[in-house]
């Protein structure tokens, strides 16, 4: 399909799933849409009974990335919390560069910190260097953790025991975060402006609670008391280590460890709510408490 949409990640995981929500989101405006998935299975079937044109393939691979962005001249780009971002981001970059891609939306990581907070995170920094220097209309979404990442780490226990345990300090320290949404819903409206705009960068916060407003915003929604238990970096390490890979692991690990330690206020180095989100897309970014009410189920129901 000529001038199509490349969407990498479309086929969806289990926690924000950007590129399948992108697809959807581009498909509700009329878009032709392209998605790269890793395999065909009854997720990508899903996908080609919406019109899509799926192609399974490795972003790992030239040959298949460089088959998909034929006659592409906008994608979205992003890759998984695992091994081989930058040998992805090359490969991508390399095969964009020579079908002629006009813009790549990469899905990329906060960045505003003066101090790097995790290795997974200067991986995003070098990254998006390679995406400039290829000149292939580079826009980097650089955004925090998502809320879909604050409900794997804590339905759970949240649901069993009414406590979250995490190793996020005493309380105070501030989380920037981001509904998958949003993020989704920047992308789309990039995808499909007119022109290609002249910001390179977003960053996208939607809010910066600190753990105690967490807790206290999950509590009200779920009409019950929430604990917040705090463990050590290794406790929680050694609890996570079969759930995810060692990549993430580390991490999000390191993540934790400068979120609990780095001071940071609101309002500084990228810890404030980002007004291009409703610039963009004309809504407002979803609140934690919004987010909480969708997904109640998910922390065992609201309690009458």
């Amino acid at each position: 399909m000529a001038n199509s949409i490349l969407v990498t990640g479309a086929a969806g995981g289990r926690q924000g799933s950007t590129g399948n929500r992108i697809l959807h989101l581009l498909i509700e405006r009329g878009s032709t849409v392209r998605a790269l998935v890793h395999k065909i299975d009854e997720r990508s079937e899903r996908l080609e009974k919406l019109g899509v044109e799926v192609l399974s393939g490795d972003l790992l691979n030239l040959d298949s990335v460089s088959q998909a962005l034929r006659d592409v001249k906008r994608a979205y780009f992003t890759y998984p919390v695992d091994d081989g971002l930058l040998e992805a981001t090359a490969t991508f970059a390399a095969a964009a560069r020579e079908a002629g891609t006009e813009m790549v939306v990469n899905m990329s990581q906060l960045q505003s910190t003066a101090i790097v907070p995790s290795f997974r995170n200067l991986q995003h920094r070098l990254a998006d260097q390679i995406f400039d220097w290829a000149h292939v209309g580079a826009l980097h979404l650089n955004a925090p953790p998502f809320y879909e990442n604050v409900r794997a780490l804590i339905a759970r226990t949240v649901t069993d025991q009414d406590t979250i345990y995490l190793p996020w300090g005493k309380g105070e320290a501030r989380f920037p975060l981001i509904a998958a949404e949003d993020v989704s819903r920047v992308a789309a409206a990039l995808l499909t402006a007119g022109d290609r705009p002249a910001q390179t960068r977003y960053d996208l916060v939607g809010q910066v609670p600190t753990v105690t407003e967490i807790v206290e915003t999950l509590s009200r929604v779920l009409n019950r008391s929430i604990r917040y238990v705090e463990i050590t970096d290794d406790q929680w390490m050694k609890a996570m280590e079969q759930h995810i890979n060692r990549h993430a692991l580390e991490h999000l690990a390191n993540l934790w460890r400068f979120f609990r330690t780095s001071g940071i206020q609101k309002g500084e180095q990228g810890f404030e709510v980002s007004a291009v989100i409703e610039q963009l897309t004309g809504q407002r970014p979803q609140t934690l408490e919004e987010f909480f009410r969708l997904n109640a189920d998910s922390f065992g129901g609201i309690r009458p």
